[in-house]
């Protein structure tokens, strides 16, 4: 057991990897039998489709971690350099716990709007349809993103905090902060995809659950709807939140994607030449995407 040990320190890749099977081995022991005996709808998954899904979980765990490390130290050098000082010294200067839970606000605000944006900017929404693609929404679904999405989105949660001092990479405390945000949402976001009946009833606005989430995936009704990652009073504040005591009755977009996972990666940085954008039109200052075959909730 001690050489075991002793090559995953010596080989942080093999490390990482062994990692992230356990962590897919507890999602597992946690999530299947939830979706075995609360199922919210019959599943209609095929085998080939979920090792897609699991493909698409190591991805999620490695490449947007990368794509993250220059816009993030970009953020961190930019809040020390040019945000006022006194920001910094009133954010430093709150109890442990405050800081926590401000920065998980404002970072789930920021989730809120990059998602949101995904959805909304045609060239965002490219790659974010390809979370949306799949016809059976259940808990590994959560890590079917397109690694330059999920950068985005994490991205727009992440610049907030460190601009407000409330995180940042060079400090023992920011480090903290950032990885247990982003650890709480990663696992929050495999439990609102799961295939789980679970409602709050009239508590349900306060914390996102899968029957929230759910809607989101929604494709045939109600659609751009229900974009927050925990916290649903973002939707409520902005106009955004769909909660019926119903299930969505299909899933997925019209648009049909590739089907090897390689094709979708690279489907988004060269779409067909045919291939329509979803028409915008400006509501104020604010752009919104038209209902279109290829826009989903």
């Amino acid at each position: 057991m001690s050489e075991v040990f002793h090559y995953l320190h010596a080989y942080p890749l093999l490390g990482s990897v062994v990692r992230h099977c356990i962590w897919l081995l507890l999602l597992c022991v946690i999530f299947v039998p939830g979706e075995y005996f609360l199922a919210a709808r019959s599943r209609k998954s095929s085998r080939k489709s979920i090792f897609g899904d699991v493909g698409f979980y190591f991805i999620s765990g490695f490449v947007p971690h990368l794509l993250l490390i220059f816009p993030l130290a970009l953020a961190a050098y930019a809040a020390y350099r040019f945000v006022p000082w006194r920001i910094h010294a009133a954010t430093a200067g709150l109890p442990i716990w405050l800081s926590g839970l401000a920065a998980f606000v404002v970072a789930d605000l920021g989730f809120y709007w990059g998602h949101r944006w995904a959805h909304k900017i045609p060239f965002m929404w490219r790659f974010h349809a390809l979370h949306h693609a799949p016809e059976d929404v259940y808990f590994l679904i959560s890590a079917r993103a397109h690694p330059i999405d999920n950068a985005f989105i994490r991205m727009c949660g992440l610049v907030p905090i460190y601009l407000l001092g409330l995180g940042a990479p060079d400090s023992v405390k920011g480090t903290l902060t950032a990885t247990l945000i982003m650890l709480l949402m990663t696992v929050w976001g495999f439990f609102i995809h799961a295939n789980i009946r679970l409602r709050y009833g009239p508590l349900e606005w306060l914390l996102a659950t899968p029957g929230f989430h759910h809607w989101h995936h929604n494709g045939s009704e109600v659609r751009d709807r229900n974009f927050a990652s925990m916290l649903p009073v973002w939707d409520w504040i902005f106009g955004t939140l769909h909660l019926p005591k119903t299930w969505p009755a299909s899933y997925g977009i019209d648009e049909k994607l590739p089907a090897s996972i390689a094709s979708q990666l690279l489907y988004p940085l060269f779409p067909p030449a045919n291939r329509a954008e979803p028409p915008v039109a400006r509501v104020g200052d604010i752009r919104v995407i038209s209902p279109s075959p290829s826009s989903s909730g």
